[in-house]
């Protein structure tokens, strides 16, 4: 535990990790990647490339300070990093090298400024903070042992393969022993474990597309392309695009996350997803299950994409719509083609925007789910947050490392 004098050097460095997180945790992750190799698979280099997980981490270390007092505000944190950990099975072993580089390079980075005070406080704060997750792990590992569960990574079949968009190929995956197969929550995802011809596994996150319950899995990932010259394509999606077909396998861990869907809050409410691109996969798989489980509530499905080659599952929501009264779909495209416009396959045309949320859902209470890119998922969160939604009733996940839509 803290002592008293403990807690306050902790507090007392928290302007000083407002001011140097970021090139801390950059510090942090060059050291550990070069001292301890043996954890670079658990690691997208696309994010490190991006800055995306060195900010994610400065900033929850920053949390972890301010709130050092009372962690249980963290809750929601530390339960979305458990999950992830669980996912790529970080064992309790792993903790003490993550411990021992930052704490190296909190030496190294803040140089004279690194008293021994500071270094023995954020020892003892990092081993509190460790415990915590390692025993939230070990119940998730626990839990993922359940009927027809497993633990690890096990040898899965790929029994189908088919495109659910110009950029998003969808596979379906059986186990390879033939048992019964864990159904997952709806939103969660799993980990994909691939080894290209250069022998070196790629570990990935990737959201199950299909109803929760089914004999197969379905993962619906799309090619990413690099956005500049200097970054490279996905290797595991360009991996699944132009390698994987019908009777490959390979090998996947338990589902896990934290966004699913949850039990109603306000029943009589509309339900309401709203999905950019490839982030329909995650809520496709809750409207599934909200239409098995919701007959007479109101559940609107706002789908959002370039146009229409891109755009994921039209025949699959098609029939959802065809088959359920209490349904209703809106397609808006940021760029539709001639051949949508010709055709007409969507119903409106920009980026989301009040006059839709108000078409949609007009000034009534809703339960709100958002997944897509970050840029979209920032601009819905603040138009949803204008229109006096609570907190409570807006779920959602980034792609990648974890944001604050709120910063």
């Amino acid at each position: 535990m803290l002592t008293a004098d403990q807690l306050a050097v902790i507090k007392a460095t928290v302007p000083v990790l407002d001011a140097n997180g970021e090139a801390l945790t950059r510090h942090f992750y060059e050291r550990m990647f070069r001292e301890n190799p043996e954890v670079l698979s658990f690691f997208n280099p696309a994010h490190q490339h991006t800055g995306g997980q060195q900010r994610a981490l400065a900033a929850a270390i920053c949390a972890y300070a301010k709130h050092i007092e009372n962690p249980s505000v963290l809750a929601g944190a530390v339960e979305l990093i458990a999950q992830k950990h669980a996912s790529l099975g970080i064992k309790e072993q792993h903790y003490p090298i993550v411990g021992s580089n930052l704490l190296e390079s909190i030496k190294e980075v803040l140089g004279e400024a690194a008293t021994p005070d500071i270094i023995d406080a954020w020892a003892t704060a990092y081993s509190q903070l460790a415990n915590l997750f390692i025993a939230r792990e070990d119940k998730i590992y626990a839990d993922q042992q359940s009927e027809h569960g497993w633990s690890g990574f096990k040898p899965f079949v790929i029994k189908k393969r088919e495109q659910a968009s110009d950029n998003i190929v969808s596979l379906y995956f059986a186990p390879k022993d033939g048992q019964p197969l864990q159904a997952h929550l709806p939103g969660q995802y799993i980990t994909l474990r691939v080894t290209p011809e250069n022998g070196t596994p790629i570990m990935r996150n990737y959201s199950l597309s299909n109803a929760a319950g089914a004999e197969h899995y379905r993962l619906s990932i799309k090619r990413e392309v690099a956005l500049a010259d200097n970054t490279p394509d996905g290797v595991c999606s360009s991996y699944v695009h132009d390698q994987l077909q019908v009777g490959d396998i390979v090998e996947i861990a338990p589902p896990c996350g934290e966004f699913t869907l949850q039990p109603p809050q306000h029943a009589q409410c509309p339900l309401v997803f709203i999905a950019g691109g490839v982030g329909v996969t995650p809520v496709l798989s809750m409207l599934h299950s909200a239409l098995a489980e919701h007959a007479d509530r109101e559940i609107i499905f706002l789908q959002c994409a370039i146009n229409g080659s891109v755009r994921a599952f039209a025949d699959e929501l098609a029939t959802l719509q065809s088959q359920h009264a209490n349904l209703k779909t809106h397609l808006r495209f940021s760029e539709p083609t001639a051949h949508d416009i010709e055709k007409k396959t969507h119903h409106s045309v920009g980026f989301v925007d009040q006059d839709l949320l108000d078409e949609l859902i007009g000034d009534r209470q809703s339960e709100i789910y958002l997944c897509g890119p970050t840029p979209m998922l920032t601009h819905v969160w603040r138009l949803l947050k204008a229109r006096n939604v609570e907190d409570a009733d807006i779920h959602y996940e980034f792609f990648g490392p974890a944001g604050n839509l709120a910063a």
